[in-house]
C-alpha cells in the first residue's frame, strides 16, 4: 500500500495522541487522509450502487471512532492503518446488518473466500458470511484472523502486517495461506 511519505510525522503525532495530547488530532488528518481513502475505497469496491456510505463518509466515520478512543497506545503508522481497516469493517458490517434486517432474507449466496471474487462483486450477505467466518477463525487463531482482516479489508502488505503484529514476513505469508484455505472451506460449507 502506498502511503504519502510522512511515516515519521504520523508516528510522532499518533504517539502524542496516545499520550493524551488532543491538540494534534487536526494535524494528523491531512497526513493520513489518502491512506484512509485507499482503505475505504478497497472496502467499498463492488458494493451496490447507491450504498448509504460513500468513501468519504466511511473515512470520516472511522477516523472519528479512532481518534476519540481513550487509552489507545498507537504503536506506529502501520498499527493505526490496521486498526482503521478493522473500524471500517465494523462500520460496514453494522450497515449490512441494518440493511439485511430491513430486507429480512432474500437470496443469500454460498460464498468461498476468493479474494478476487470478493473484491469484484460482493453483496452485504457475503460480507456478513465472511465476518462470521472471521469471528470463528479468531477464536481458533486470532493472528490468522488479523492477517486476513489487515490484508483483505485494509489492503496492508505482508511487510506492514508483519510490522503491526510483530512477527516475520514468512509467518504472515504462512498465516495468510492457512487462513485463506480455512475460510474457503468455511464459506463453501455455509448453508444457503
Amino acid at each position: 500500500m502506498e502511503w504519502d511519505g510522512h511515516q515519521k510525522e504520523i508516528t510522532r503525532l499518533l504517539s502524542e495522541i496516545s499520550d493524551g495530547n488532543r491538540e494534534v488530532v487536526n494535524q494528523l488528518m491531512p497526513l493520513i487522509y489518502d491512506g484512509l481513502q485507499q482503505i475505504a475505497h478497497r472496502q467499498l469496491y463492488g458494493e451496490r450502487p447507491g450504498h448509504t456510505l460513500n468513501t468519504t463518509a466511511l473515512v470520516h466515520e472511522a477516523y472519528l471512532k479512532l481518534v476519540n478512543q481513550k487509552n489507545v497506545n498507537w504503536q506506529n503508522r502501520a498499527h493505526f492503518f490496521a486498526i482503521a481497516s478493522q473500524a471500517m469493517r465494523r462500520i460496514l458490517i453494522n450497515y449490512a446488518n441494518q440493511r439485511n434486517a430491513q430486507k429480512r432474507g432474500g437470496g443469500a449466496m454460498v460464498a468461498t473466500f476468493d479474494e478476487a471474487a470478493f473484491g469484484a462483486e460482493w453483496r452485504s450477505e457475503r460480507l456478513l458470511d465472511l465476518d462470521e467466518a472471521l469471528t470463528r477463525l479468531s477464536s481458533l487463531n486470532e493472528r490468522q484472523a488479523n492477517v486476513v482482516e489487515y490484508r483483505f479489508f485494509g489492503g496492508l502488505t505482508h511487510e506492514e502486517i508483519a510490522e503491526t503484529l510483530g512477527v516475520s514476513i514468512p509467518t504472515v505469508r504462512l498465516d495468510w495461506r492457512l487462513a485463506r484455505a480455512w475460510l474457503s472451506k468455511e464459506l463453501r460449507d455455509t448453508p444457503e
